[in-house]
């Protein structure tokens, strides 16, 4: 059976793109599913957020991008039963000057990922906070994309611009790319401004949110300190249990 790619994206850095990859891929895996993260941000806050020492990496996802190794020489095992990780590290940032010449650049990641999409039942991967050609390789591999916003004023704005960068890549380069979902992350219900972005949101992308909503948690905040998913490092708390409930929706989606 074929698994499904979901790229985390947004423009605007700060929204909780990373602890929503390093969470939902963990909450997705102890569900009962196969599991692959790929990190393609080159802060490589998604590896060691998994418990991975970045520094002393033999193989990462930009020597299987750049340097031809293969996937199996980079993918490893993580502390959660059932999630694997491809991991990155600060090299990656060379990785667009290194990859100028390359023909068909923008699909080096989807060439790749052709036959795990039938040893996982998700990839989820983890895009850099900017609009390069790592952004644009995760989306054209993609079936779709999972917007997480915060809960401000400005998300509002961040939202817009990549709406039209998903157009964009839909129209060019892969046409099937669809809007997973949007999950609202950081949220306050103590705040007006919060429920104002909710509803905001809400009344223009309708079905498209989530119904579960990541509440402000410094236990979450705390867990990639100890290479933990918060399901290991506090699995009561609320960000565990909105994690949880994130993934449910995402296996219950009919897509």
């Amino acid at each position: 059976m074929r698994g499904r790619i979901i790229s985390v994206a947004n423009q605007k850095g700060g929204v909780g793109k990373t602890t929503t990859s390093i969470n939902l891929s963990a909450c997705l895996a102890e569900a009962g599913k196969k599991v692959l993260v790929i990190d393609i941000d080159p802060q490589a806050n998604t590896s060691s957020g998994l418990g991975i020492d970045k520094q002393n990496l033999p193989a990462s996802v930009y020597e299987v991008i750049v340097g031809g190794k293969r996937l199996d020489e980079a993918i490893y095992k993580t502390q959660v039963n059932g999630l694997f990780l491809l991991p990155a590290k600060v090299e990656l940032a060379g990785a667009e000057i290194e990859l100028i010449d390359h023909e068909e650049r923008e699909f080096i990641l989807k060439s790749l990922l052709v036959d795990l999409k039938y040893t996982y039942d998700f990839i989820i991967i983890d895009c850099p906070p900017s609009l390069n050609v790592l952004t644009v390789n995760a989306l054209t591999a993609s079936d779709s994309v999972l917007v997480p916003i915060q809960c401000e004023y400005f998300a509002l704005e961040g939202l817009g611009q990549l709406m039209y960068t998903i157009g964009l890549v839909r129209k060019r380069l892969n046409k099937k790319l669809a809007i997973e979902g949007i999950v609202f992350t950081m949220y306050d219900p103590r705040t007006n401004l919060s429920s104002e972005v909710v509803n905001e949101v809400r009344s223009n992308f309708e079905e498209k949110v989530y119904d579960s909503v990541i509440p402000r948690s410094v236990r979450l905040s705390e867990a990639p300190s100890h290479g933990l998913p918060i399901t290991m490092y506090d699995p009561k708390s609320k960000g565990s249990e909105a994690y949880k409930a994130l993934a449910q929706e995402i296996i219950d989606r009919k897509f």
